[in-house]
């Protein structure tokens, strides 16, 4: 996709670096208020994200409000040349408000109360909840919605969990009926007659639990839809009073990934959620230096969530949170090596981001957070490494504000889909440690990365036709809409991609009849017939382009029709049948991968695809492996940023001379590149 206009997501022409500042927790410490000033100047931060669990601060009594010392927050960092993020605060209420309206704790799936404490730890439907933080957010848009210190809202903090209530269960049999209107076509969606499991009475109905019901496919998926809509409703009751007072400040709500394999956050369809935000931000802790995986097998991973957060609304986004060392809840938390925070910031700018913003500004004293990283430590010194890496990084920031607005381009999209995922994690079938979909596509994406060759990962509702290539792995829950989508992209010229478990089930989680979708079937000219399941000592290979891939976790055994083989596999009773199909369909192409197969056949497989199709950048850096090279454009320049993601020097050569954008001098021919080194270049379109 082309865009090469600046979007600027904020007011701000510079790049935002600074974060999550907790003021709240030191007003009894007037003198590390004072500190802080003198502090983030000599870190070169410049933003600042206040108020997030600050509820009980600004309201200590139901009623009682004090914002006067947010008052001094904003007058002292506006003087200081900063800006706010100014959070609303319902990610953690006071405990009064949990003491004088029980109603707002949430229950769990095994229908038992929680208590007070922690944080998202609240009913999302109660109406007594849904006041408390519509009339704090009123009072907050306010008193500071004029302030000129004002950059962006931070609608409450990382959303997430379920509630079980009578609150719930009432909001989710009106979402039920609001969506089948009838209760046969609920049976028929959930196929009812399994286990007699037929509903005569909404009432009946009850949300999954681990001590009722978890077994009808139907009501979990459509649970999970309907707790995504509920917290966006959540949301939107939150900034109704923000939009009506303040509605040319930005709205905004951190997202998540899973941090282990560093996935896509499960919990909420994010695609949904996208569409009720200005500017889209999430938390990025990758566990760098880790014993699991290179650090160019995690930095592919962190570019995926980047280019999946960055295609959500096809706009710049903001890292909201990051660690400039440790984190706390790691299972080991390792400190980042020297180099490795301007290394990571870098990647996260080269792939779109306008800000590096962390948690935390200061380190908490006690509690949870004592230990997580933070730019300021408890020795409250500006001296200490940590402190210098986050310095280091804001001067490289100050030097890139004529990046900020630039956007990405491609050619190349990746389809994820958070409904395929829950419907195939909750499928009693195939392995159940191996279905692995985010990590399945995270290994299409390596030799695009590999390759310096832009991806955007989409979702199912987004625009399929400005692209030439379109890789759909394990899409194993599609709808007819969706399939007549990929159809027309194929009818129209696109090259598409699918693999193995793809377009099981449609959008109520029940099997195709009658074998695979017939609109598939003419898209591929094939049909797949069964799919082997693998143990781990389970061998298999596939010949492809004369040479051999080991299978591993699935093969799917095929039918070919008007499709020719590309690939064959080589042993077990499905030997010398098709593995790897192509088929000419419309003006467009569809290959079909029928088994997991190793990183090896992607890269030989997808470069015949790449030469085909044109889709290596015009601008050329040669480089060795574990080096990464990614671009930003507007209609005038692009900037390529070239990263070493290797614990060895590396060599890389710029074809014409460019300007350094860090360093102010121009580079051509060979370079070497540190250890974690990153260089960025400029030039003219």
């Amino acid at each position: 996709m082309s865009n090469r206009q600046k979007t600027y997501t904020t007011d701000a022409r510079f790049m935002l670096h600074g974060g999550d500042y907790n003021p709240d927790q030191w007003l009894d410490h007037p003198d590390i208020l004072a500190e802080d000033l003198k502090l983030m100047k000599l870190s070169h931060t410049n933003t600042f994200s206040v108020g997030i669990f600050a509820w009980s601060a600004l309201e200590p009594e139901e009623g009682v409000y004090q914002f006067e010392w947010l008052d001094e927050i904003f007058r002292t960092i506006d003087e200081n040349g900063g800006r706010i993020i100014l959070a609303t605060p319902s990610g953690a209420r006071p405990a009064w408000l949990s003491q004088a309206y029980p109603e707002v704790l949430r229950v769990n799936d095994s229908r038992v109360k929680q208590l007070h404490g922690g944080r998202h730890n609240h009913c999302f439907t109660s109406p007594v909840y849904r006041e408390k933080t519509r009339k704090i957010n009123e009072l907050l848009a306010a008193r500071y919605g004029n302030h000129p210190a004002l950059l962006m809202w931070h609608i409450s903090n990382e959303y997430s969990g379920d509630c079980h209530c009578s609150l719930c269960q009432a909001a989710f049999r009106s979402w039920l009926h609001e969506k089948y209107k009838d209760l046969k076509s609920l049976n028929d969606a959930w196929w009812g007659p399994f286990w007699s499991h037929t509903y005569t009475n909404w009432s009946q109905i009850e949300s999954p639990s681990s001590i009722g019901e978890s077994a009808v496919h139907g009501l979990n998926l459509d649970w999970k839809r309907f707790v995504t809509d509920q917290t966006i409703s959540f949301f939107e009751n939150e900034i109704v009073p923000i939009k009506a007072i303040t509605p040319n400040i930005p709205i905004t709500t951190n997202f998540m990934a899973d941090t282990h394999d560093l996935i896509p956050f499960q919990s909420l369809d994010y695609s949904k959620f996208a569409k009720h935000m200005d500017v889209i931000s999430w938390d990025a802790y990758p566990a760098w230096h880790n014993d699991w995986e290179t650090t160019a097998d995690l930095a592919m991973k962190v570019g995926f969530i980047n280019d999946l957060y960055r295609s959500l609304k096809q706009q710049p986004f903001l890292l909201m949170e990051s660690t400039p060392s440790a984190v706390n809840w790691h299972s080991v938390n390792k400190a980042k090596r020297p180099g490795m925070h301007l290394l990571s910031a870098m990647q996260m700018v080269a792939h779109g981001s306008d800000s590096i913003l962390y948690f935390q500004w200061r380190k908490s004293r006690g509690s949870s957070e004592k230990f997580h990283g933070a730019v300021v430590d408890h020795d409250n010194s500006p001296n200490n490494r940590v402190f210098q890496d986050v310095a280091t990084v804001g001067k490289a920031l100050e030097k890139l504000s004529e990046v900020v607005g630039t956007n990405r381009s491609s050619n190349v999209a990746i389809l994820y889909d958070w409904e395929s995922q829950w419907a195939l994690d909750d499928a009693q079938g195939f392995g159940l440690e191996t279905k692995r979909y985010p990590q399945t596509l995270q290994q299409h994406y390596r030799t695009f990365w590999e390759r310096d060759i832009p991806v955007d990962v989409i979702t199912k509702e987004q625009d399929f036709t400005s692209y030439k290539l379109l890789i759909v792995p394990m899409l194993y829950l599609a709808s007819e809409q969706t399939i007549s989508r990929l159809k027309a992209f194929v009818e129209q010229g696109g090259t598409l991609v699918m693999t193995y478990m793809s377009g099981v089930v449609n959008e109520s989680d029940l099997a195709y009849l009658g074998g695979w979708h017939k609109d598939l079937q003419d898209i591929f000219g094939m049909q797949p017939l069964e799919t082997d399941t693998f143990y781990p000592a389970d061998e298999n290979a596939v010949e492809y382009d004369g040479k051999s891939y080991r299978v591993k976790d699935y093969a799917t055994i095929l039918n070919l029709q008007t499709a020719t083989e590309e690939g064959q596999y080589k042993q077990d009773f499905y030997a010398d049948t098709s593995a790897v199909t192509k088929h000419s369909y419309g003006k467009g192409c569809a290959y079909y991968i029928g088994a997991r197969l190793e990183d090896t056949f992607h890269e030989a497989f997808y470069e015949k695809i790449i030469e085909e199709l044109s889709l290596k950048l015009e601008a050329v850096i040669d480089h060795g492996k574990g080096v990464s090279v990614q671009c930003r454009y507007d209609d005038e320049h692009e900037y390529i940023f070239i990263m070493n993601f290797t614990e060895e020097k590396q060599v890389a050569t710029i074809p014409n001379s460019m300007k350094n954008v860090l360093s102010g001098e121009n580079e051509e021919g060979e370079i070497i590149l540190n250890v974690y080194e990153t260089r960025v270049l400029k030039r003219e379109r």
